[in-house]
């Protein structure tokens, strides 16, 4: 069966005043359809089922992260069905633990992506290796190999939501035009910065409860170190539920943050996707999901629409059946790296010859450097530290650097610091199509990250020195201070107004169209997810206001 009702591209659809009419705002559910969504936009979608083979559907929605879902969402409240695919598992079934997510501090099968063996982002620890062989599976995060750098993505319905810290960082406005440099910022800033803090239940930690608990011992020692040596110390906002954190430390309710459920998920009081937007996707009856399907071809279909390729996966990563269905416009919400493949991949192999040069360039890494600073004794940061970062160094007019003041949950008193910088790195990588091998690859240098090294050590240098203390040496492989070997942040490679038009339209393809964190030129000087889910809101806006 499939998740959708077929339909075909010969109904005839409403005017875009009945339209306007039938739905009464963008969050009715009103009946609304156009000559290019079809019949099927006129039926409510049924519980959650896998896409058939053979299916057509109105609107399919590539990726459940931040970008996806919102658009999922809106859609949905527009009237419209959509059916979302996801590469990742739904993460709705406990393990034999009676746990969804497996602990931090001991990865098993559910922590990684087709891995057989853990690659965590501290992989040593007091010089000892502590990745392990692992049971090869769907785990829930990616760390993707390549040019040089490892990119670490969720992989689940909720996307990268699944395996974040949660900090939801609005830019400031002075730094926008950096970031977004086709956008208004006054629209951003007035309707859709704060819509998307609304949904994604963006919230602050209780001062007070911050200065009592030994949970954030670890964050008053960096907010000393940072003011003594004149840097500016902020609280950072999150969407974590901070009443959930404080029964979790009153011991009323199951531990999740403040037993370092972080990195492979979070069992407790985190505001996923799947908490937010994708719940009220799914309660509008028309967004139905298909977990473990991977897309591997868009081509224009003969009759209006494109047809979709689609793998569906086993646990193990094999595949189990393929499927081709209709789709009469398609929303690309694969995250940075997921779409700019997918894109390259197919204008390079004939399959959507007309898109434009611009696709798989501006790439970045947000300028992601990590660090750990050795402090004295009478510095102890705390053998319990909750998981969820809520606070940062903010250096970045003076040198280029913001530092999210980071835990190192393990257990055990280290006496350390830990930070994972966001800084003006300006180096941009590009994708392109290796027709030796079938894939993508991309050209970044592990040299670029230098200039994201030196804008860091403006703050830690300074620090160390005020406070006679050194540079952790045993954390990232051999004697390596700077973890500059990753990001949790890629972003670009279908950039705005260059791949796209100036809400996401694919140029050359009517109906196709990039929703995500591809669409940021590669930095956005705070932690990215605010931004995303915000220019998403912005430009599905204008997707449903002008497209259907």
């Amino acid at each position: 069966m499939t998740g959708n009702a077929m339909s075909s591209n010969g109904s005839k659809g409403f005017t875009r005043r009945d339209f306007i009419i039938g739905t009464g705002s963008m969050a009715g559910l009103g009946v609304a359809a156009s000559a290019g969504l079809g019949a099927a936009a006129l039926m409510a979608a049924p519980a959650t089922a896998d896409i058939g083979d053979g299916a057509r559907v109105p609107a399919l929605v590539i990726g459940t992260g931040y970008g996806g879902s919102v658009a999922a969402l809106r859609l949905a409240q527009a009237g419209v069905n959509v059916h979302m695919v996801e590469m990742g598992m739904a993460w709705d079934t406990p393990g034999s633990d009676g746990k969804i997510f497996c602990n931090t501090t001991n990865p098993d099968y559910r922590s990684f992506w087709l891995r057989t063996r853990t690659k965590q982002p501290l992989s040593n620890f007091l010089w000892f290796p502590i990745d392990r062989d692992i049971p090869r599976y769907t785990g829930i995060l990616d760390a993707e190999e390549m040019g040089g750098i490892t990119v670490y993505q969720g992989r689940g319905v909720g996307g990268g939501s699944l395996v974040n810290g949660g900090m939801a960082v609005t830019p400031k406005r002075e730094n926008f035009g950096a970031v977004l440099p086709s956008v208004n910022p006054d629209e951003m800033y007035n309707v859709y910065y704060p819509r998307a803090n609304a949904a994604l239940g963006v919230g602050m930690i209780d001062p007070n409860w911050f200065e009592s608990t030994e949970y954030y011992q670890y964050s008053r020692v960096g907010r000393k170190h940072a003011q003594r040596s004149g840097f500016s110390w902020t609280f950072v906002p999150d969407v974590y539920d901070w009443d959930y954190m404080k029964q979790e430390a009153a011991g009323t309710v199951p531990k999740s943050a403040l037993a370092g459920e972080i990195l492979y998920g979070n069992n407790g009081g985190k505001k996923s996707l799947q908490k937010t937007y994708i719940a009220q996707a799914k309660a509008t009856g028309r967004v139905t999901i298909s977990p473990l399907h991977k897309v591997t071809s868009v081509t224009p279909a003969s009759g209006g629409g494109y047809n979709v390729v689609i793998e569906q996966l086993r646990t193990d990563g094999t595949v189990l059946t393929t499927k081709s269905v209709v789709a009469d416009k398609v929303f690309f919400a694969a995250g940075s790296v997921g779409t700019s493949k997918l894109l390259v991949k197919l204008k390079a192999t004939g399959q959507l010859p007309n898109l434009n040069g611009e696709v798989g360039k501006g790439w970045g890494d947000n300028g992601n450097v990590m660090c750990g600073r050795a402090n004295h004794m009478w510095d102890a940061t705390g053998a319990k530290q909750s998981s969820i970062p809520c606070s940062g160094i903010d250096n970045w007019n003076a040198g280029g650097a913001f530092a999210e003041v980071a835990p190192l949950p393990t257990g055990i008193e280290t006496y350390a610091s830990f930070y994972l910088s966001i800084t003006k790195n300006p180096h941009r990588a590009e994708f392109s199509y290796n027709p030796a091998t079938g894939n993508v690859d991309l050209n970044w240098q592990a040299a670029w990250k230098q200039p994201a090294i030196t804008m860091a050590k403006t703050i830690f240098d300074r620090i160390n020195s005020k406070e006679w203390t050194i540079y952790r040496s045993d954390l990232f492989g051999g004697t390596k201070v700077w973890g500059d070997h990753l990001t949790y942040h890629p972003l670009g490679g279908a950039v705005l107004n260059k791949a796209t038009d100036n809400y996401g339209r694919l140029h050359g393809y009517a109906g196709l169209y990039v929703i995500d964190g591809a669409l940021i030129p590669g930095n956005t000087s705070v932690n990215p997810f605010v931004t995303i889910t915000a220019l998403a809101e912005r430009n599905i806006d204008r997707i449903i206001s002008d497209d259907l």
